[in-house]
């Protein structure tokens, strides 16, 4: 079956891009070091296509109240036109269906960007709890849209190089918020620990705005980069650090949960009902080596496993997310199996890196 491309594919193989197929999409892995890039948008100024993921149109009277029955987070919480909520989205029995970014765009109507690997179940999904449920609300994928993810201390000031007629606009814009500009849907969010936009606009000019970009010094960057930056950072990625199995509670993610208010959500039920049972914590190899996913990790409470494993470029060491026995707490250490050799880490805090400075 051949690989979907985003509109920026040419643009990919045109910088000698090293493509490769990440869930069904033919991306960029790096356009030469993925060291480099890393170290880009840690110090300057980095961009990633982004475009694999799905932005989805959520439209209709009952578009609030179709929202606060379908997320862990209080959809409550957006008041403001442009606010954002990161939040998961579960099933019945409180596992992850996917994690995503819901923005508030105006009366009746949100602005919701779901994983590429996930998007065609999670419209099947959302559309099925609407029908189900009796909600009046469209969800409309948006297929002719583009996103381009600016990053790092310089980000900001790099895209204005780019759009200048934009810095009025989104100067002021604090953290996860949005502001619309001209045919652009320009957010302070990102994936990285570093400042910077994710921008939402229409496809045909995505490809102009990367080499604006690009022309203004900003470096491009691959998922190579893309995966090690949000480790550092402490964020989880879908299908390595929580899918449909794992709650939002063993997963690190209880802060997205709203269980304070009486609203009833799905997968509500199933949270109160178990609770949680592990910790995700960070690890810093204390021996030489490469913690990866699936490796066991042996705690004085019990077993757990390692979730994302890496290098860290910034720290010059490795490190990783792991699940284990609640028990566990930073500063403790633990034994990693590594092809049959222990080897010691050390627990530590979240996030390991953020806005360029060591935490760990």
């Amino acid at each position: 079956m051949p690989l979907n491309r985003t509109p920026l594919y040419e643009t990919h193989a045109a910088s000698g891009a090293k493509l490769v197929d990440f869930g069904g999409w033919e991306m960029p892995l790096n356009y030469g070091s993925q060291i480099e890039e890393h170290h880009a948008v840690r110090r300057d100024a980095g961009m990633f296509d982004v475009s694999h993921m799905r932005p989805l149109d959520v439209e209709g009277t009952d578009a609030r109240e179709f929202l606060r029955a379908l997320l862990a987070n209080s959809v409550d919480k957006l008041t403001q036109p442009g606010k954002a909520l990161y939040s998961c989205m579960l099933n019945d029995s409180g596992g992850v269906v996917d994690d995503l970014i819901v923005y508030l765009v105006g009366d009746d109507a949100f602005r919701i960007v779901v994983n590429a690997s996930t998007a065609d179940k999670d419209v099947t999904w959302m559309r099925q709890v609407a029908a189900t449920r009796g909600f009046d609300v469209r969800i409309t994928p948006r297929h002719d849209l583009a996103i381009i993810a600016v990053q790092g201390p310089n980000a900001r000031a790099r895209f204005w190089q780019a759009r200048p007629a934009a810095r009025e606009q989104t100067e002021k814009l604090a953290a996860f918020f949005a502001a619309k500009v001209d045919d652009m849907f320009v957010a302070r969010t990102g994936y990285t620990g570093e400042d910077g936009f994710e921008i939402i606009l229409p496809a045909q000019r995505a490809a102009q705005l990367w080499a604006d970009l690009k022309a203004a010094g900003v470096a491009e960057a691959g998922l190579g980069a893309r995966d090690t930056l949000r480790l550092e950072a402490g964020m989880n990625l879908y299908g390595n650090d929580m899918d449909e199995a794992v709650s939002p509670l063993d997963a690190g993610l209880g802060w997205t949960v709203d269980l304070k208010t009486p609203r009833d959500f799905i997968g509500r039920a199933s949270l109160e009902r178990n609770g949680a049972h592990m910790a995700l914590v960070g690890l810093k190899l204390i021996d030489r080596g490469v913690l990866r996913s699936h490796q066991k990790v042996k705690t004085k409470a019990g077993d757990g496993e390692v979730t994302s494993g890496t290098f860290s470029p910034t720290l010059q060491t490795s490190i990783a997310m792991a699940r284990v026995p609640r028990e566990i707490k930073a500063g403790d250490r633990v034994e990693v199996d590594m092809r049959g050799k222990s080897l010691e880490a050390m627990v530590v805090k979240m996030p390991f890196v953020r806005n360029g400075k060591a935490l760990v």
